[in-house]
């Protein structure tokens, strides 16, 4: 295989390089692309270091195979053509085509068979704060069709980038010191404190961020009856996204057949143990693959309803792994046809 990492000096085209040795992902040649200002950086993988190359309208897609984007949507919409004339399967991270008709969404878990109709030859990679949603509301939605979702997010610094992280790692030491905190990646503080603002708001009053989990789910569980009302806030943690999450259903579950159905899923992990107060926390979860769910009860407000609390590893299964599993899929399903 010959794989195309865009975006390579970022967070999760980091994370790609790391996932992509971690999963034993087949690699014959590797190409790394950045902006002006990546290229000529060296990376390693694998023993062999790589440069990376400054991304430009030309020919440098030939051959490639699958690239995995994640430069930010206006160079995603302004490079896909570029990356995808030759033939390659474009994976891409960014916002810029999730809701396009003729772009699949994909979470191998839950739609992974949408990786292979692709008119275009781009793949979105979803929302990282829809990804380890839809993991979690599969295997319910299989027992009876969900109607409600609530949500109450609490992300991670790391879906800002890594200066994002940087910069909150710099608001402790600067306020420890009795300095005054850098805020520049934020729209406040985030250290000490919450943001309940994730992206910019819209005119409903809901923030883009809490309207892709709206539009996302729906498009990856080919389901317009789903509907979801989230409240997205940025925490003081690094790179683990948390969910509360509160679903009602047409028909009512019981606590047994939902816990049995979350230990068959694949890519989710029960860790829900409250009388030993074992369940999922971020600062546990990070650098992890699985989506773990814990605090699984009945909704005291709704006989149909169920409450439980998400938390999955932003950089991985909501970037870099999910696109990496995208690709997995193509290699098993497709390209091994």
């Amino acid at each position: 295989m010959k794989i195309a990492i865009v975006g390579a000096s970022g967070a999760v085209g980091q994370e790609f390089l790391r996932v992509l040795d971690e999963q034993n992902f087949p690699i014959d040649e590797l190409l790394l692309f950045g902006s002006s200002r990546s290229a000529g950086k060296e990376y390693e993988f694998r023993g062999k270091k790589y440069t990376v190359k400054e991304l430009k309208h030309n020919d440098d897609f030939k051959g490639v195979d699958i690239a995995f984007t994640s430069a930010g949507g206006d160079t995603s919409k302004e490079f896909a053509e570029t990356i995808t004339k030759h033939g390659a399967i474009m994976i891409d991270n960014s916002s810029a085509f999730r809701m396009d008709a003729d772009v699949p969404l994909v979470v191998p878990e839950v739609n992974g068979e949408d990786a292979l109709t692709r008119p275009r030859n781009i793949i979105g990679n979803p929302n990282c704060t829809t990804i380890q949603m839809v993991v979690a509301l599969n295997p319910i939605h299989k027992l009876s069709p969900i109607r409600r979702v609530h949500v109450a997010t609490y992300q991670a610094a790391s879906g800002a980038g890594a200066s994002a992280m940087a910069e909150l790692a710099k608001q402790y030491e600067q306020i420890i010191n009795g300095e005054e905190p850098t805020v520049e990646k934020f729209s406040a503080q985030l250290a000490y404190n919450l943001i309940p603002q994730v992206d910019v708001f819209m005119d409903n009053g809901y923030t883009k961020e809490e309207m892709k989990m709206f539009n996302e789910t729906k498009k990856i569980m080919h389901s317009d009856d789903i509907a979801v009302s989230s409240m997205c806030v940025r925490v003081p943690v690094l790179r683990a996204h948390s969910e509360a999450i509160w679903v009602e259903t047409e028909s009512p579950i019981s606590i047994e057949d939902a816990r049995k159905a979350f230990e068959q899923a694949p890519g989710l992990v029960v860790m829900d143990n409250p009388a030993e107060k074992e369940y999922p926390m971020p600062l546990d979860i990070a650098g992890k693959d699985p989506v773990y769910v814990g605090r699984l009860r009945k909704d005291l407000c709704n006989e149909r309803g169920l409450t439980f609390w998400v938390v999955g590893d932003q950089i991985k299964k909501g970037a870099a792994l999910n696109a990496v599993q995208i690709a997995q899929y193509l290699l098993k399903h497709e390209f091994n046809r």
